[in-house]
């Protein structure tokens, strides 16, 4: 189960603390695209290549990683100009571990910011890189990620569980 943790659990991208990462050493930040940046399908718009300019400001080297095709992911690549790995097969850690090369960084130094659990938040566990879930931005999704919603909000409800007792030690 602790695969499916998270390391880090925010409502949204905004609500990282970029700078305190920083500080600890991380230097690249992983994305998913799809309801972790914008949702389904949309388009980079001005608070995305302004949210990308920012972290390149604080120091940060990022990629996107999806498991879309390339004519979906290229085109949000490069309205924020970053580097992306299309048809990631995630939670495979192949594409994960291609993104560290892509931006020459380690594992310790490589976070990863994604919506799913059974995707996003497994395969970067899997790829030793630290984890971070954020709220998806829309409900509208595909039918199979909705049904894996409703398990994800089991493994959610035992992952408050394990942080309300660490909180307490």
């Amino acid at each position: 189960m602790n695969k499916l943790f998270p390391k880090l659990y925010k409502k949204d991208i905004y609500d990282i603390d970029y700078k305190d990462l920083y500080s600890r050493g991380f230097r690249a930040i992983l994305f998913d695209i799809d309801n972790t940046l914008t949702t389904h399908g949309s388009k980079a718009d001005r608070s995305n290549i302004n949210f990308f300019k920012s972290l390149r400001d604080i120091g940060f080297k990022t990629c996107l990683i999806s498991n879309n095709k390339e004519k979906r992911v290229s085109p949000f690549a490069k309205m924020v100009s970053s580097p992306y790995i299309y048809k990631a097969n995630k939670p495979s850690k192949k594409g994960y571990l291609k993104a560290i090369n892509i931006l020459n960084v380690t594992k310790e130094q490589t976070l990863f910011v994604g919506d799913q659990i059974f995707t996003d938040i497994w395969g970067a566990n899997n790829a030793g890189i630290y984890s971070i879930l954020v709220d998806p931005i829309s409900p509208k999704e595909e039918i199979q990620i909705v049904l894996k919603r409703y398990l994800e909000r089991i493994v959610l409800f035992f992952y408050k569980i394990k942080e309300e007792k660490r909180k307490k030690r």
